[in-house]
């Protein structure tokens, strides 16, 4: 680089116009000749700092990028994207982010403590527990899955809640998951138990569809999207082994009990600030079958059959002050048994208001069948009120009066207190 030299004329250029004294004592030197000279460094620094940013930009570009054309065939020329079509190849993640992401996925802990105070005979609750830990293994395996692992540490072990990789690039926009997942039935039964918006389960969740486990089981879903011009609408099928709820709701005694499922759901914006979710729900399976005791117990099923409902209401100039959240679920059972088929209904209508920046209070109203006995109905009444110190901990209280079929009314006021660490994914809306 010819640096000293430029260097040189500048600062000769500069002792001629900054020295008037020893440019007097010389010749008086020729105007046009430095306006030249002014113009030719201009010129030489100009092409200087264009070389340099040039160099800086060469060094900037990810290795990858660099080094993925050496490696390609030369016979075959690289894609030219042309408009309105995707040539994107797969793109390696920057060194800094492979090194921090492929090993190390997104992991979260949720703690869910729970007391209760007050009577039930019936179904009473310890007075002070901790009811669940649930911990989150979350990450990308390549562009085409995603994996997603859920733990739930409580009092009496361990348990795989769910765990299950999902393949988001099928051939004709599908997507599928295969694992252990909690199935698509209605809107409670696809929620952990920490982002239940109650301190518990309604009671047709409890009685018709396996209470906290609900229908999870290990199995397959595949899901699509319907294109249509007026609203969101979302088909899904699944099979599962046939075991859902520790045998109370489905019990699968031969590789051919298989559970299936079926949900069909829609979305649609109402305003700008309100919308409406609606789903039906179908799931079949044996709730019995075989010989136990020497006693032929055939092949019996139960069919559920649901249909849910979510109105949301959160004005965009007040969204974290105010909404409104009204839920209602109903469902119907059809149980065969020994003694005969058991038709069995419930349901539960819900709503929660925001009322200030951090205060959510709400009511619940439900009321179920027994599915083994649909003679037998409960009913409840339930008032929540929800206190988020911060977005990782949540304070709830919950007066609930139940009364049972099979006993007398109960009253219990239940304490909830949730607490997080980690990144924890976000759960179907």
């Amino acid at each position: 680089m010819r640096v000293i030299p430029s260097a040189c004329r500048a600062l000769a250029v500069a002792g001629v116009l900054l020295c008037p004294r020893a440019a007097a004592a010389q010749a008086q030197p020729d105007p046009q000749a430095l306006q030249e000279q002014i113009e030719q460094l201009k010129k030489e620094f100009g092409e200087r700092i264009a070389a340099l940013e040039a160099k800086l930009a060469a060094a900037s570009v990810p290795a990858a990028q660099v080094t993925a054309p050496v490696a390609a065939p030369v016979t075959e020329p690289a894609p030219v994207a042309s408009p309105g079509v995707d040539v994107a190849p797969i793109v390696q993640a920057p060194a800094s982010a492979s090194g921090s992401k492929v090993f190390n996925p997104d992991i979260a802990v949720i703690g869910n403590f729970l007391g209760a105070a007050g009577r039930n005979t019936v179904n009473p609750s310890p007075a002070l527990q901790m009811k669940e830990a649930e911990a989150s293994f979350q990450a990308v395996v390549d562009p085409y899955a995603r994996a997603d692992f859920f733990m739930a540490f409580g009092e009496e072990g361990v348990e795989l809640e769910e765990g299950f990789i999902t393949l988001t690039e099928l051939p004709g926009r599908f997507q599928a998951k295969a694992g252990k997942m909690r199935a698509a039935f209605g809107k409670v039964n696809t929620l952990h138990t920490h982002a239940v918006p109650w301190t518990d389960r309604p009671l047709v969740t409890q009685n018709l569809v396996g209470g906290d486990e609900g229908i999870s089981d290990a199995g397959v879903s595949l899901a699509r999207l319907i294109p249509n011009p007026w609203i969101f609408l979302e088909a899904t099928g699944q099979v599962y082994r046939g075991d859902a709820a520790g045998g109370e709701l489905y019990k699968s005694s031969t590789p051919s009990d298989l559970a299936y499922v079926a949900r069909l759901r829609g979305y649609h914006d109402l305003t700008e600030s309100t919308n409406l979710d609606l789903g039906f729900s179908f799931s079949h399976g044996h709730n019995a079958s075989g010989v136990v005791d020497d006693v032929d117990l055939g092949r019996y099923t139960t069919q559920l059959y649901g249909i849910d409902a979510t109105v949301r209401w959160r004005p965009l100039a007040r969204a974290i002050y105010h909404q409104f959240v009204g839920r209602s679920e109903v469902i119907w059972s059809r149980r065969d048994q020994p003694n005969g088929l058991q038709a069995a209904s419930g349901m539960y209508v819900s709503a929660d208001y925001q009322f200030a920046r951090r205060w959510f209070a709400g009511g619940r109203l439900d009321w179920s069948d027994h599915a083994d006995e649909a003679t037998l109905r409960d009913s409840g009444q339930s008032f929540i009120l929800t206190y988020l110190p911060s977005e990782f901990s949540q304070l709830r209280g919950q007066y609930r009066r139940t009364s049972y079929g099979n006993g007398p009314v109960a009253n219990e006021f239940l304490m909830q207190f949730q607490f997080a660490i980690g990144a924890h994914g976000a759960h179907p809306f």
